[in-house]
């Protein structure tokens, strides 16, 4: 089987580049309402980016940008994207205990499914903020009506990372909700960050491709790739007062992603999360406040 036969799933964390958690401390949310917003633009360029490509995605979004964006999260579903949930406003999940945790993300998937009409299924953890620590939210995520979450990294990291949790889906104890991790390649006994990001604007193009190809000749797994709208806006704003790590790591190559993520969406075949991991979301049970 070639990995042009293997589909990856796409996707997309729809949030600002005022609210990435690399600008927490420096980003007040009492400021997010006196910022100019970027995100329905830039998420309407890789709308169309997609549509170019013929290429179906799965949309995370923030239920904060979609109270204030109604028209971009109706956009996004008549164009046959999969809508899922980033939470409200991005605040992590291990900085919320679980009675916080569930009602944010229970609030989240009741508001875009009133907006988007349609079910609402997955959940990616901002800051991929699930972990050892509070797998109780895997818990709280099916109490809420979701089939499946996307948010742990297996790799070691500064700011989030499980790297002793399995590589490919599973599901967590006590739950029928799958979890989907972040795609990584191993190399000995550590997992490498595959899954894009600002991974994929740090490393060499041709490296991540052959990395990638590895993964679906070798392991027969389809992989993960997330991106965000701001990434393929090189002209947004500087914001002050901001670390220089922060923001190094906000700007690397901003100027290069889109024409990197279009030659990715060339290269390979991509499609809808649902889509993709719909043999292992067909065993889900949903519970009865689940919209079907």
């Amino acid at each position: 089987m070639s990995e042009q036969a293997v589909a990856s799933a796409m996707t997309v964390d729809v949030e600002d580049y005022f609210q990435v958690q690399a600008f927490a401390d420096s980003v007040p949310r009492a400021a997010w309402e006196t910022i100019p917003r970027r995100v329905e633009a830039n998420t309407d360029r890789i709308l169309g980016r997609f549509a170019e490509a013929g290429v179906r995605a799965t949309f995370f979004t923030l239920g904060w940008v979609a109270e204030r964006h109604p028209e971009l999260i109706r956009r996004i579903v008549a164009a046959g994207h999969e809508l899922a949930s980033h939470g409200y406003d991005h605040v992590r999940a291990d900085r919320l205990d679980e009675s916080g945790f569930r009602a944010d993300v229970g609030r989240t998937r009741r508001l875009l499914e009133d907006l988007g009409g349609v079910a609402v299924r997955g959940y990616r953890a901002p800051t991929f903020s699930i972990g050892s620590r509070n797998l109780w939210a895997f818990r709280a995520l099916e109490a809420e009506g979701y089939a499946y979450s996307s948010s742990i990294y297996p790799v070691r990291h500064d700011i989030y990372g499980m790297p002793d949790a399995p590589r490919f889906p599973f599901r967590p104890a006590g739950t029928t909700l799958w979890e989907l991790p972040m795609t990584t390649l191993a190399l000995g006994a550590y997992n490498l960050p595959w899954a894009g990001g600002g991974y994929f604007r740090l490393l060499p193009y041709r490296l991540y491709e052959h990395g990638l190809r590895r993964l679906l000749r070798h392991d027969r797994r389809p992989g993960i790739f997330y991106f965000h709208p701001w990434e393929v806006d090189p002209d947004q704003p500087r914001l002050a007062n901001c670390r220089l790590l922060a923001r190094l790591r906000h700007r690397l190559n901003l100027g290069a992603m889109e024409r990197r993520v279009v030659r990715l969406l060339r290269n390979f075949t991509w499609d809808r999360m649902d889509r993709v991991f719909a043999t292992e979301l067909a065993q889900t049970v949903l519970p009865p406040n689940a919209r079907s």
